[in-house]
């Protein structure tokens, strides 16, 4: 058995441990029946895929290499850039001057 911590809200957890004394079982116990009863649901209901699997397959290579502009891009107005948000073409300026001052410590 695998032991997890999980979080509940202070009147969810008073109810559970008045159903565990009730029952006069440990409160992981009824816990582990409740998930158990829940995912055999949701088997039941098909809705063990994974519905956002490839959701963000845009077919950019360079996603995780711009996140910060394409975040900042919803909050931009459409004339205005927002704040750190650089161009593609200032981007590879400083990454070519980069690449510069490296190939000139290396001489």
């Amino acid at each position: 058995m695998k032991r997890t911590t999980i979080f509940l809200d202070e009147a969810l957890e008073y109810d559970l441990k008045a159903l565990a004394r009730r029952r006069g079982q440990p409160v992981a116990a009824v816990v582990r029946e409740a998930v158990a009863e829940y995912v055999v649901a949701a088997k039941q209901a098909g809705a063990t895929s994974l519905s956002f699997v490839a959701a963000g397959a845009s077919g950019h290579d360079d996603t995780a290499e711009r996140h910060e502009d394409l975040l900042w891009q919803e909050a931009a107005t459409p004339h205005q850039e927002a704040p750190g948000m650089t161009s593609g073409k200032q981007r590879r300026r400083r990454i070519s001057r980069r690449k510069a001052r490296a190939g000139e410590g290396s001489r």
